[in-house]
């Protein structure tokens, strides 16, 4: 049986939220994953890791991050080694193959739903970025130069949060179209910071829900864990 942890980062300042997202997120894998034993945690909820890892001989951790960065290579290893156990990690939620056709199936329908023209319309891809780690910005731009190969919309623009290009800026110099969060969980950032910035910058367009709570996400890992 195969023995899936599902890690988020979660958030250290209101844990519980995002907890109980990655249970419902374990549950929902796992009525797609027969024959394999699937649970979620945060790293922010005290002990949440522990519990997920408890009675398991051979876990393999599935990272529900956006990049393979400082918290999948170095502090997730290294709560592991606290805890004493040994597990290796798939690649992260962020850079599966499958997720860029997902991306584009949610954008288009988006754009269709609101009566947008892609091929006159800006696609915003709103990731975290860091001051410190450039992994967050590469996942990003690496995705939006997929997406302007598979995808019609006129412009396929990142936009990030913590360093430039900040969002406000290029929603600003926006004609409109979609914003997508390139977030795994919904938290800080895509509760505040992005609709902020799109108010600040008078985006006239439509903000999409973080890529990480689409329906089909649950799928999207279960057929990754299945090629395992």
């Amino acid at each position: 049986m195969k023995q899936i942890v599902l890690v988020a980062h979660g958030s250290p300042s209101d844990p519980e939220p995002q907890e109980d997202t990655m249970r419902r997120l374990a549950e929902a894998v796992a009525a797609q994953s027969p024959g394999s034993l699937i649970r979620g945690a945060t790293l922010a909820m005290p002990g949440s890791l522990e519990g997920a890892l408890a009675g398991l001989d051979a876990p393999i951790i599935y990272p529900f991050f956006m990049a393979e960065g400082w918290f999948t290579k170095r502090e997730l290893p290294r709560r592991l080694k606290e805890i004493g156990v040994e597990a290796w990690h798939m690649d992260p939620f962020g850079v599966d193959p499958a997720l860029p056709e997902l991306i584009t199936q949610a954008c288009l329908q988006a754009a269709s739903s609101a009566g947008i023209e892609p091929e006159s319309a800006d696609l915003i891809l709103t990731a975290h970025g860091s001051k410190v780690a450039r992994k967050s910005k590469n996942s990003a731009y690496d995705m939006a130069a997929l997406l302007r190969r598979k995808t019609p919309f006129w412009r396929v623009q990142v936009a990030l949060i913590e360093e430039p290009p900040f969002l406000e800026d290029i929603a600003r110099q926006s004609n409109g179209g979609i914003c997508l969060p390139f977030f795994a969980l919904r938290a800080g950032h895509v509760l505040d910071d992005i609709p902020d910035a799109l108010d600040a910058a008078s985006f006239h367009g439509e903000l999409l829900p973080p890529i990480g709570e689409h329906p089909e996400v649950p799928a999207l890992i279960a057929a990754a864990i299945a090629r395992l």
